[in-house]
Formats: structure tokens, C-alpha cells, sequence
């Protein structure tokens, strides 16, 4: 071993919070250009703070120390000039653990749904908040919390809860002293952290397919300017609300644009010797944009993603990324919608039609399952002919046996639940505090991070008052993403209708969640039982309605008629004879 090796030993040592979000904020702190972006989810910034309160370990940093330059940096949500520093300290290990608490902690990045997290004074625990809360006065954001002249200030203007100031002073001392171990690194040679760092993240995991393509695939332009697959998918999430696609999906995504099967060899897909001539077969060819580069594929990838899901909130009813019975689907989407853009509407009609019918069917009939399912139905689609590649999508999920999918068990993880949902929420669910229709906007923020739709499912009946060979039955489960509730079952608020509600508003919100005044009138009378059986009953006739209205099974799959070639008419085609 070299020399130069050896002389990368770190020296110990321990940063209060306060220092190092201070540190953060001025560009004191920098993060190199070979790490990734930001990946935590609100859970696990939440989860940070409870550690820190509790006084858990939060694990060491990793931080080496060497001059920065004079740049314009991002770090989470929060935007700054820094100015060039001859000691800097550069994060090796520890990027989330720093981004969340510099973000939460200042008011500019209260923006971000990942870092609007306050301290409840009331139940003693850190909470998120939704993008528009009502204030309560022992709910104090963290950034009032954490800064002492501002958290006078919060009490000294509401004296009715100075009971409480003491308490949240004690919160306040524990964030700002928690002391972080620390691990400083001095060295000249960059290829030494890169080695330091692909050991700590690296040994002994296996890389994901996108870490893998990404790792080959860096971009030449600068880290602020380039697309990752991590900036495509929070920026789908930001524009579209259609929550966060995981970056293997975005992969198979960016890849469907550029050739069909998109579990092709990585390592070849941006070597163009062999593409763009007549040596290799087209078959066989990596890409169907031999000469176009890196950055070009993601921007133009990108943009058929963004399609793909406009069409699944606005054509097919799939509200959130939580609802998609399989992601292999919105793959074969995006090859569709990155060669055909805009379709007319017969076509999306007709699309609408696969889409569910290749729910229903699933994956299981294609030889390996998944993968072969998305291999095929990526081929399906061509690139010169839009009907054609739904006339053949269609054929390839013309299954005849249909059933609906299993009510007696609620998983928010598995496709039929998810189709499920979509029927649901295709019947614009309402509030039963306020009768109004609830806005997708209200989905997303409780779906924040969440990896199934779990979070916006609430029961009717508390569990355990049900019989146990019903308790994982649909029946007992109402779609009613609140952000305001408190998670508890529903019934009390089925008693009696609000009462700013007229009859008839409050007559369209049981309705809306496929109830009535006598499936209420079953509960209100103890007739658990009762409840449950005529309920699942409903909702089977409901989801075969919903299915034979978005699968339209009984329609032929004929192209739309402008695409219909008349043969020769005859003599006296052109008028009466």
C-alpha cells in the first residue's frame, strides 16, 4: 500500500447541532459532486429528530476538510451563495442526516412537504403539517422552535399556553446541544474519498440497476444542471402531485424511449459504434437514437414520463403512484407517449381500454411474469404506427377469463386493492366533516412518502369489533385521505350528518363512499355482521361496473374510423348515378 494512502486518517471529534446547521447554512459544509442527491423520505427526517430528543445515536460523519470554491449551492430545498473558503469540510458520510437538519431548522425551505415538521406541545412528539394547516397554539414549527428569540416571541404572544414554555424551552436545548460524532478526513487526492466513500455506501450491498447506470452514466455538465433520475422523479411529484416513482422505474422508463427492451445490457447504451451503421441488426441494436447523448435521453425521457402520467390522472382515473396496480405499466406508457405525444382522442380511449384490461390481467400470463410482460408489451409499441401498437397491446391482454379482483383481502400493496381504490376514488370521495369533494392535492399530502396508499384507507368499524373471518375484508375500509384526521375509524362520524350539511349534501357524501341510511342504520344498530355483508356485496356489484366501464370488454378493438381504409366503391362512388 502506498503512502499516499495511508496518510488518510481521520481525526475525532463531536459538532453540536447548532454549529453544524450553522455551518451548513454559510457553506461552511459542502457536498462533492460524486455524491447522490437527496433520498430521504419525511418518515426518516422524522425519525432523525425523535432520535435526537430521545438522545439515540444518529451515527458518525464522515467530513473531509480541504478549500471550496466560491459557488451557488443547493441543499435540500434550501438555495445560497457561498463564498470560497480555504477550510472547508466536505461530506463523505452523513449528506441526509445534514441536509434534514439544515432544512428543517430554517424557515425558507417550510416549502418543502419533506421539511415542514413541527413540535406538538400537546402529545410531546414531532409531527408533520400539511401545505395549509390551521394554526394551534402548541403546534410551533421547528424553525421558531429551534431559535430562541423566536420562540419568546411565540409565547410572549400567546400567554394562554405559557405553561408550556418551559417544556419547550427543554426541546429547544436538547436540539441545539445534541452533539454529533464526527470523523474529519485532510487530504489533496479526490480519488481518495471517492474510495473512502464507495466503500462506506458500497461494501457489502448490491447496487441497484439505476445506482449502477447512474454510477456509468454521470453527467459531463455541471451537478446543479443535470437531470438524475432522482430530479425526473421529484420533479413529476412536484409539478403533477403523482407521488415519487422510484428511480428502477424511471430507469426502465428512460430506456423504453430509446429501444423496447429495456432489460438490454446498460454498460452499451450510450456507445454509439455499431448503431448508427448497418452491421448490427435493428433488432439487436441498443437504442433507436443511436447519436443522441446522455443528458438528451434523460430531458427527452423525462418528458414521455410526464405524459404517461398525465394521461394515467386525466384519461385512465389513477390518481397517485400509490394506486398503479404494476409499474411495469406506466414503462410501456412512456415508450407509447415519447413516439406518439398526443393521440387523438379515440386512441386514448383505446388505450384507457388496455390500461385496464392489463390490470385485470396482470403480469402472470406473460412468460417470467413481470419482466417478460414488460419486454413484450415494449415491443408492442412502434414507433410509426400509434394504432397499430394499440391494436396489438390489446391482443396481447385479450385474456377471456375475467375475474374481479379478491374483496376479502384488504392489501394496499397488491393490484387488486389498488383497483380497487381507483374505482373509489373514481366516484370522488367526500369529506364527513364538510361534505366537499376531496382534491387530489389533499391525496398527495397524506401519501407524502409514502410507498402504498395505506395511509389515506381508514375503517369504518374499529378492527377488533369485527368478526375475525371478516376483519380483512374491503367492506370495512372507506377511502378518505384527510389530512386533519387522527387515523381512527369512522363510524362516530356516520351517527349524524354535520350539521352546516343539507340532507341532500350529506345524503351524496355516503354515496360517494358507496354507503347509505341503511347500511348506517346496520351500524348505529350494533348489526356488525349485517354491515359487513351488504357492504362487500355493494362493492363487488360496484368494481364489476367500474371495470366493465374502463376495460369495455364487450367493445370490438377497432382503430377510430379516419384510420379506416374505404376500398373502391365502384362506378358512381362520387354521387347518385
Amino acid at each position: 500500500m502506498s503512502t499516499q494512502r495511508t496518510a488518510a486518517r481521520p481525526t475525532a471529534t463531536t459538532i453540536e447541532v447548532e454549529r453544524l446547521v450553522t455551518m451548513a447554512w454559510s457553506g461552511e459544509i459542502r457536498v462533492p459532486h460524486f455524491q447522490r442527491d437527496f433520498r430521504w423520505l419525511r418518515r426518516d427526517v422524522l425519525r432523525l429528530f425523535e432520535s435526537i430528543l430521545l438522545g439515540y445515536p444518529v451515527g458518525s460523519l464522515l467530513l473531509w476538510r480541504r478549500r471550496a470554491p466560491a459557488q451557488d449551492l443547493r441543499l435540500g430545498a434550501l438555495r445560497f451563495h457561498a463564498q470560497a473558503r480555504d477550510q472547508a469540510l466536505w461530506v463523505v458520510d452523513g449528506q441526509q442526516r445534514i441536509t434534514s437538519l439544515a432544512n428543517v431548522l430554517h424557515p425558507e425551505a417550510w416549502d418543502d412537504d419533506r421539511f415542514r415538521i413541527a413540535y406538538d406541545l400537546g402529545v410531546e412528539r414531532f409531527v408533520p403539517l400539511p401545505s395549509q394547516w390551521v394554526e394551534k397554539p402548541l403546534v410551533i414549527p421547528l424553525p421558531v422552535l429551534f431559535d430562541l428569540r423566536k420562540l419568546l416571541g411565540w409565547f410572549h404572544a400567546r400567554p394562554d399556553v405559557a405553561d408550556y414554555a418551559e417544556r419547550a424551552s427543554e426541546v429547544t436545548a436538547t436540539l441545539r446541544q445534541y452533539r454529533v460524532p464526527a470523523y474529519e478526513v485532510e487530504h489533496d487526492d479526490e480519488r481518495v474519498l471517492r474510495e473512502i466513500f464507495d466503500r462506506m455506501n458500497n461494501y457489502g450491498k448490491r447496487l441497484s440497476r439505476a445506482e449502477v447506470f447512474s454510477a456509468l452514466f454521470a453527467s459531463d455538465r455541471s451537478h446543479e444542471q443535470s437531470l438524475t433520475f432522482d430530479r425526473i422523479a421529484n420533479g413529476v411529484d412536484a409539478d403533477l402531485g403523482f407521488g415519487l416513482i422510484d428511480n428502477d422505474t424511471v430507469l426502465k422508463a428512460v430506456l423504453a424511449r430509446r429501444g423496447p427492451n429495456v432489460l438490454r445490457e446498460i454498460r452499451n447504451e450510450f456507445d454509439q459504434e455499431g448503431d448508427a451503421g448497418t452491421t448490427r441488426p435493428a433488432e439487436r441494436r441498443v437504442s433507436e437514437f443511436p447519436d443522441e447523448d446522455r443528458d438528451t435521453a434523460y430531458r427527452l425521457g423525462e418528458e414521455a414520463l410526464r405524459r404517461a402520467v398525465r394521461f394515467l390522472q386525466g384519461v385512465a382515473g389513477v390518481p397517485h403512484v400509490t394506486f398503479l396496480p404494476y409499474r411495469h405499466l406506466l414503462v410501456v406508457l412512456t415508450r407509447l407517449f415519447a413516439h406518439h405525444p398526443e393521440p387523438e382522442v379515440a386512441n386514448l380511449r383505446r388505450l384507457r381500454r388496455w390500461f385496464w384490461r392489463a390490470a385485470v390481467v396482470g403480469p402472470e400470463m406473460f412468460k417470467g411474469n413481470t419482466t417478460g410482460a414488460v419486454r413484450t408489451l415494449c415491443y408492442a409499441v412502434r414507433s410509426d404506427d400509434l394504432t397499430g401498437s394499440i391494436d396489438q397491446l390489446l391482443k396481447l391482454v385479450a385474456y377471456p377469463d375475467r375475474p374481479l379482483p379478491d374483496l376479502s383481502t384488504f392489501r394496499s400493496n397488491e393490484a387488486g386493492t389498488k383497483i380497487l381504490l381507483c374505482a373509489w376514488w373514481g366516484d370522488e370521495p367526500r369529506s364527513l366533516r364538510h361534505g366537499e369533494i376531496i382534491e387530489a392535492r389533499e391525496l398527495r399530502e397524506v401519501l407524502l412518502d409514502q410507498a402504498t396508499a395505506a395511509d389515506a384507507v381508514r375503517y369504518v368499524v374499529p378492527r377488533l369489533r369485527v368478526p375475525e373471518p371478516q376483519r380483512q375484508w374491503a367492506a370495512n375500509r372507506i377511502l378518505l385521505p384527510d389530512p386533519g384526521a387522527d387515523g381512527s375509524a369512522v363510524e362516530a362520524h356516520l351517527v349524524g350528518k354535520p350539521l352546516d350539511l343539507s340532507d341532500e349534501e350529506w345524503q351524496a357524501t355516503l354515496r360517494s363512499h358507496l354507503l347509505d341510511d341503511y347500511l348506517v342504520g346496520l351500524l348505529i344498530g350494533g348489526k356488525v355482521n349485517e354491515f359487513m355483508a351488504a357492504r362487500q356485496q355493494r362493492l363487488r356489484e360496484h368494481l364489476a361496473t367500474f371495470l366493465n366501464r374502463t376495460c369495455e370488454w364487450e367493445f370490438e378493438d377497432t382503430p377510430p374510423l379516419k384510420e379506416l381504409v374505404l376500398g373502391d366503391l365502384g362506378a358512381g362512388a362520387d354521387g347518385p348515378g
